[in-house]
């Protein structure tokens, strides 16, 4: 975090060095274009109220673009609007509208490539193909920017906020809808993604792969087609981030694909399919969570392993627990299941029975999913009170041999 500040100090004291030139409609200089060519490194450009329509305009200069009274730079649904390369370049109050598209090309509103030290802030993008798109950049920063994409089919929308290939990034406190991802990284590393609101988009609210040593804090995914996709990466953390009605046949709170060496703590999983998902993923930390109204809070495959699940509630979901084997090598330790029907006979606040989270009912719906539509039934019911009593079909070593009585403390 620390470079990261020292960055953000470091564009806020350029706001006032150099020269300002002022666009406007009865100034001498009245095109965006003709202000970015005369302009030199340091110079801050303001960019007066109206709508501009200049094709792609390229910013390779250390130059600060601030709108004034929110003009509207306008793509004509034919071009992308602003392209940036290089360093010390900031992007501040400007409304981009009307980006072109491209079946062939990833055209953006607003595209950075090759770029150090950038900060786009404070800009709202509305009805474009990829909102804002990063490449090979490093030490940049993204907040307060309100993205929102029209919501069309997976194949005709970009994403809000799409990184690749970079390091040390801060986005921040953007609200993305209407697009296939919210948040796309791939190839990042080392960068943090805090406060953003990713909600109603097509596919995944956040998805990333191959982006290792990343912090995800305080995100909320509401209502995205899929919910939130984890692949192939190593040392995430995931800290108090909101994961909420994420539902659909093939949605879940995160899905968790060849994680390891993680940690998911102090996150609430409301009302999502399932709630997390995980396959081939190993030494992850899952602690002090909330599940709560999913259908099944957790699915864990048998392809996971050395897994720790301590201290999460569980709350009022249809199941707490599914997995596809009965080999089980992942550890679960002090954890509320409000099912639990155990007791305290020494009021240490943890029950004297062992808790089987995975119900026969589990087991059956996992190998028949038409069994769903006995849900609630009294031959579900039954069967459930007789597997724990003689059990045998569901794992055995799946078990909390701690659960609490209250639930935790969060």
């Amino acid at each position: 975090m620390r470079p990261l500040l020292a960055i953000l100090c470091l564009l806020n004291v350029t706001y006032v060095s150099g020269n300002t030139i002022i666009i406007g409609k009865n100034r001498p200089v009245n095109t965006l274009r003709q202000a970015i060519s005369m302009a030199k490194a340091g110079d801050t450009v303001l960019l007066q109220r109206g709508t501009y329509k200049e094709g792609n305009i390229i910013i390779d200069k250390s130059i600060h673009l601030i709108g004034v009274d929110e003009p509207i730079l306008d793509g004509d649904h034919k071009n992308e609007i602003l392209t940036l390369t290089g360093t010390n370049i900031s992007i501040r109050g400007i409304h981009f509208a009307n980006a072109g598209y491209s079946s062939m090309n990833d055209f953006a509103a607003l595209k950075i490539i090759d770029a150090t030290n950038i900060l786009i802030e404070n800009n709202t993008i509305t009805n474009a193909f990829f909102g804002i798109h990063i490449a090979n950049s490093t030490n940049s920063i993204v907040r307060n920017n309100t993205i929102i994409g029209t919501n069309k089919t997976e194949h005709l929308s970009g994403n809000g906020i799409h990184l690749w290939k970079c390091s040390d990034m801060l986005i921040a406190s953007n609200k993305i809808s209407g697009h296939r991802d919210g948040i796309y990284l791939e190839f990042v590393s080392k960068s943090i993604i805090e406060n953003n609101k990713s909600l109603k988009n097509v596919r995944y609210g956040l998805h990333f792969m191959f982006s290792h040593d990343d912090t995800y804090l305080g995100n909320s995914f509401e209502n995205n087609g899929a919910g939130v996709a984890v692949m192939y990466s190593k040392h995430v953390r995931m800290e108090n981030n909101l994961f909420d009605k994420n539902w659909g046949a093939s949605a879940y709170g995160i899905l968790l694909k060849d994680i390891s060496d993680s940690h998911i703590l102090h996150n609430r999983f409301i009302q999502n399919t399932v709630g997390i998902y995980m396959e081939g993923s190993s030494r992850i930390g899952i602690g002090k969570n909330i599940f709560q109204a999913n259908g099944w809070a957790l699915k864990v495959q048998a392809s996971c392993d050395d897994n720790t699940f301590y201290q999460n509630n569980f709350y009022g979901n249809s199941f707490d627990v599914a997995t596809n084997g009965t080999m089980v090598l992942n550890r679960f330790n002090n954890n509320y299941w409000d099912k639990y029907e155990g007791y305290d006979m020494n009021r240490d606040g943890i029950g004297d029975v062992p808790y089987h989270p995975v119900s026969m009912y589990a087991v059956v719906v996992e190998q028949n999913p038409t069994t769903l539509v006995l849900m609630r039934s009294f031959i579900v019911s039954l069967l459930d009170k007789a597997e724990k009593a003689i059990p045998g079909l569901t794992p055995e070593n799946l078990v909390d041999n701690n659960p609490m009585i209250k639930p935790n403390k969060l």
